[in-house]
């Protein structure tokens, strides 16, 4: 948790107005969350009910990070996935550009959604046949400790019954996965690596939770605050292990849903449109490094590959490999990378010249 002085820090260059302003339209969009499945198309797990629906096919995975030497770059990243074809990349597009706009503590989504929904707009506007179905995004939705509000969910018409009905409750949070969904109108899924400390909820708690010997063997968590609502679900890809994910619902997807896709896209402890995004950032800070390195010349990547690769010698072997396929992906030009996903050992070779 952040200490008193980094929230000063934070904070610094936010007015009061400007502040009030954000809350204001935080609390506009938070009673737009939808948090019942409202999407056209369905599981592969479910029935074929509606001859019309088509199965989901395209997740995407969004994040933003920051560059440690300069906090204000940012780096947004989208990644969409093919979930019927063994969960094959079949797009991603990043974009990296300098924010005057400060970190505050609960407003973090008025600094990263303008971001994601850049992305989001140009693969709209180059009509992009990839276009996610569901976005898992690298943050949460409803397990936030923002929001107040209380509002009403309707029964979207693509329910097998079209009947509305009105959900009452008071409302948990809203996230960045909350804020995006509903701006963009896009189902979304928080994924989070952290847990918020919520309505009782808090690391030391989950950690007991998942200690418990009648828990032991499950692999998904539900996260009950003390005043009885859901928040999410803790859920780990291994029998017994510490490290879960936190999975809330972010809009137009209910908790059982959001659960079932990011159980269907995990081959490890975090879920690949997420782990895959995060590569993508990985790389491209490596890359900004190696510009560095050779005087921050704006020559295009594959002119800096020697320095790229030099890059790779400061990550362990199975990330290398991991990046070098990623950039083959990105930039098929760059042939020559594919030996070090074949052989590692070929970064050690005399030829490959060191920056």
């Amino acid at each position: 948790m952040e200490g008193i002085n980094e929230k000063e820090e934070a904070q610094k260059g936010s007015s009061p107005a400007e502040l009030g302003k954000w809350a204001e339209i935080q609390d506009t969009l938070k009673k737009r969350v939808i948090t019942v499945d409202d999407f056209p198309w369905r599981l592969a797990s479910q029935s074929e009910s509606e001859p019309q629906q088509q199965q989901l096919k395209y997740v995407g995975g969004v994040d933003v990070s920051f560059s440690k030497e300069e906090p204000s770059m940012a780096c947004g990243s989208l990644v969409v996935l093919d979930l019927l074809h063994d969960l094959r990349l079949v797009y991603q597009e990043y974009t990296c550009l300098s924010l005057d706009i400060p970190y505050v503590p609960g407003f973090l989504a008025f600094r990263e959604a303008p971001i994601l929904l850049h992305l989001l707009a140009k693969m709209k506007k180059d009509a992009s046949p990839f276009y996610p179905q569901v976005l898992m995004v690298d943050g949460n939705g409803l397990l936030h400790p923002q929001g107040k509000s209380v509002f009403y969910s309707i029964k979207c018409p693509y329910q097998l019954s079209p009947s509305l009905y009105f959900e009452v409750f008071p409302w948990p949070g809203f996230g960045l996965a909350s804020h995006l969904g509903v701006i963009a109108n896009i189902p979304t899924i928080g994924v989070g690596k952290n847990l918020h400390h919520v309505d009782g909820l808090t690391q030391s708690g989950v950690r007991k939770l998942l200690e418990a010997e009648e828990n032991k063997a499950k692999g998904i968590i539900t996260l009950r605050g003390n005043s009885g609502f859901i928040w999410g679900a803790a859920m780990r890809s291994e029998q017994g292990s510490l490290k879960p994910v936190f999975v809330s619902v972010g809009h137009r997807v209910s908790l059982e849903t959001a659960i079932e896709i990011v159980n269907m896209t995990c081959k490890f402890r975090v879920p690949e449109p997420i782990r895959q995004v995060i590569s993508v950032w990985c790389f491209l800070l490596m890359w900004k490094a190696s510009r560095i390195s050779t005087g921050g010349s704006t020559l295009s990547m594959s002119d800096h590959y020697s320095a790229v690769l030099a890059a790779f010698v400061r990550f362990s072997e199975q990330f290398q490999q991991q990046l070098a396929m990623l950039a083959c992906v990105s930039f098929p030009e760059c042939s020559h990378v594919v030996c070090i996903a074949k052989c590692p050992k070929a970064l050690n070779d005399p030829s490959i010249k060191r920056i």
